[in-house]
């Protein structure tokens, strides 16, 4: 196929060249943001692809960093009032001596995304807090090479290890933290730690990677910090330590040994971050054959997810199934991953389906609660039991700040942060790609060392155009790559107001290899246009979207409030108009059957909203008197086959972009062409 040559043309090109990048200095100061320089991987690790900015590099604007305001003002900002299991006086993550409460995954699941969501907001009072929580965990190694808490050295127990053994699994969660830490500070302390750290793990069993549930399916995270920490010191030892993990972890690269959906999210990923090390083309292969596995069975509806409410279930696949809060944002960091592994913009794509359209609607507009659950169709949000529709039971819908399921509430912090990170990447030859588009301000070295700035300008996704405008002390050539989106075939380029000739295709990279100057304006357009995907594995229903967007019934929020909590709200949302509808689309042209609205005046702050949608789509639909809501839990009763009989009336209905839409019905069946009630034929 023309996509899969072109990616493979691309990767061809980055692999051969070599790299030059190399860490900056441990004496950085965090006022030379500046001066640091991305890290590529070094041999014999396979030739990086792209490579991460450094963290500071990227400053996000418009409604990202409108979200990441609402995250520091909403829950992640504030979850040492709510949390327990952030009391920094007690907890064993805050005594330079491991001892106090036991601490397990839910501080550092905060703390990585707390930390970065400072660093990308260039927030001191941010940093200042991670850091507090930073200081005693690089206090805390003993001599053998151990940090953290010390129950953690025996708190996994079996009838082989009755005295217990160590659990890994909290500490990748750290390992991250401190990356962070470093990429943006260079403290000269991290990097001593993780090397006597991995020394200790070194001396383990081969057995010890194959411990606990969580350890040894989540082990990929694991050798992703040792590959971290190899590229900045080169110690051969440590290739060695990789080898042994992915050894005797779960075996990812044999199939999907897990249906835990958080466990999939991260560890479907771990055969592609070991294949930098082995190079065989399968590992690198059989992350894509795990996603389709999933995707292909539980994900046949749009949003990016798949039905795994905690556990993926043999026939549980209608979109009434929900996905985690934590695997949202997992999938978010495993997208971000492969695509700077493999250069493949199709990760790329996954992250903005599942960003775009599901993410948003985990937590209520003004971030200051959560749900554990997110379904495609999903018309009542309350604090019922939904199961067994849903694998867990308790309170699985509603908002809440106080979850039940601690993982989620702690771990939701990365999401957004991340995800700013990632809008530019370095590639190879001395350029840069823009990866996921979002307005924002970038400062990084290009070409013969020049510091050049870029400010991008848009409003995607809710727009089409991108510009780009160049600051730069002198002409300096570079490379400049444009990824261009699965759903765009007639992507174009201006430089300067001029067309530029490219050749695009969905799915690639645009390349621009040119002699740059200041002032430079690259606009790019990438045309949006409704499209409709029909879903046979389920029920032969439909799917409408629009560019990166998929689109929901719009369906009236009726909020009611429970709790005792005055400042942090727990939420109940009910639909307080009719959602049963099936589409009447035009048989020849489906996408002509919709119209376009587009919301007057600028873009909301926080456009992921029922009151802040920026763009509808109108469209003819029939009410289905037989699909109705569960009377025992209140969940969306199953999709009715398509085509579905309806004697009901026509009406004109409105869609709005998933991400705005918190009760929402998107995947529709499709009304069958038959006769209304007086009998005209439908057209």
């Amino acid at each position: 196929m023309k996509t899969k040559t072109v990616y493979k043309c691309l990767i061809a090109l980055l692999l051969m060249m070599s790299m030059t990048y190399v860490g900056s200095s441990q004496t950085a100061k965090l006022d030379r943001l500046d001066q640091r320089a991305p890290v590529a991987n070094r041999t014999p690790l396979a030739a990086s692809s792209f490579m991460k900015l450094p963290i500071g590099s990227i400053k996000p604007q418009g409604w990202l960093r409108h979200m990441l305001e609402l995250e520091k003002a909403g829950m992640t900002g504030h979850l040492k009032e709510i949390s327990p299991w952030l009391n920094f006086e007690t907890s064993a993550w805050a005594n330079k001596e491991g001892k106090g409460e036991r601490g397990w995954e839910e501080l550092p699941y905060w703390l990585k995304g707390f930390g970065d969501l400072g660093y990308v907001l260039l927030d001191n009072d941010l940093i200042g807090e991670a850091r507090k929580w930073i200081e005693p965990v690089l206090s805390s190694q003993r001599p053998d090479g151990w940090f953290g808490p010390r129950d953690l050295l025996t708190s996994l127990k079996s009838k082989n290890n009755p005295n217990g053994v160590p659990d890994l699994w909290p500490n990748m969660i750290m390992l991250n933290v401190l990356q962070s830490y470093y990429e943006y500070s260079q403290d000269k302390r991290v990097v001593p730690l993780m090397t006597n750290y991995f020394k200790w793990e070194n001396q383990l069993p081969p057995s010890a990677f194959g411990e606990g549930y969580w350890p040894k399916v989540r082990a990929g995270d694991n050798i992703e910090s040792i590959y971290w920490l190899y590229n900045r010191t080169g110690e051969p030892w440590l290739l060695e330590l990789a080898k042994k993990i992915h050894a005797n972890m779960a075996r990812w690269d044999q199939d999907v040994i897990n249906w835990h959906n958080v466990n999939f999210a991260q560890g479907f990923r771990e055969p592609a971050i070991y294949w930098m090390q082995d190079n065989q083309a399968d590992l690198l292969n059989a992350a894509e054959r795990n996603y389709q596995k999933a995707m292909d069975t539980y994900g046949q509806f749009a949003g990016g997810t798949f039905v795994s409410d905690e556990d993926s279930r043999p026939g549980y696949i209608d979109p009434r199934g929900g996905f985690e809060t934590c695997g949202i944002v997992e999938f978010m960091h495993s997208f971000e991953m492969l695509t700077k592994i493999s250069g493949n913009p199709v990760w790329a794509d996954r992250c903005e389906e599942i960003a775009f359209n599901s993410f948003p609607v985990a937590e209520t507009a003004d971030m200051k609660a959560l749900h554990y659950l997110t379904c495609p169709n999903q018309i009542q949000l309350d604090r019922g039991d939904k199961s067994p529709a849903v694998q867990n039971g308790g309170t699985t819908f509603a908002y809440s700040p106080f979850q039940v399921y601690r993982c989620c509430q702690h771990n939701v912090s990365h999401g957004w942060p991340y995800y700013a990170e990632e809008l530019w990447l370095a590639t190879p030859d001395h350029g840069l790609a823009a990866s996921l588009y979002a307005a924002s301000e970038l400062s990084t070295k290009v070409g013969d060392g020049t510091q050049v700035k870029f400010v991008e300008e848009t409003d995607y996704p809710f727009i089409d155009t991108i510009v780009l405008r160049l600051s730069s002390p002198k002409a300096v050539e570079f490379p400049l790559y444009l990824r261009v989106p699965r759903w765009c075939d007639r992507a174009s380029v201006r430089i300067n107001g001029k067309t530029v000739e490219v050749k695009t295709s969905p799915l690639s990279y645009i390349k621009m290899n040119r002699r740059w100057a200041d002032g430079d304006t690259v606009t790019l357009q990438l045309p949006m246009k409704v499209s409709i995907r029909t879903w046979a594995k389920n029920k032969n229903s439909v799917s409408v979207d629009c560019g990166p967007l998929s689109f929901a019934l719009r369906i009236e929020e009726k909020w009611l409030k429970y709790g005792k909590d005055d400042k942090w709200a727990e939420w109940e949302v009910l639909p307080a108009t009719p959602w049963n509808y099936g589409l009447v689309l035009d048989g020849q042209d489906a996408a002509k059957s919709f119209k376009m609205v587009h919301k007057e005046g600028p873009l909301a702050g926080q456009p992921f909203s029922l009151e802040g949608a920026p763009l509808m789509l109108q469209v003819k639909a029939r009410r289905i008197p037989e699909w109705q809501q569960d009377s025992k839990t209140g969940i969306v009763g199953l999709l009715p086959q398509s085509p579905a009989r309806s004697d009901q009336p026509i009406e004109e209905v409105t869609l709005i972009p998933m991400g705005c839409a918190r009760l929402r019905i998107s995947s529709f069946p499709l009304i069958a062409n038959m006769p209304t009630p007086d009998h005209r034929p439908v057209k």
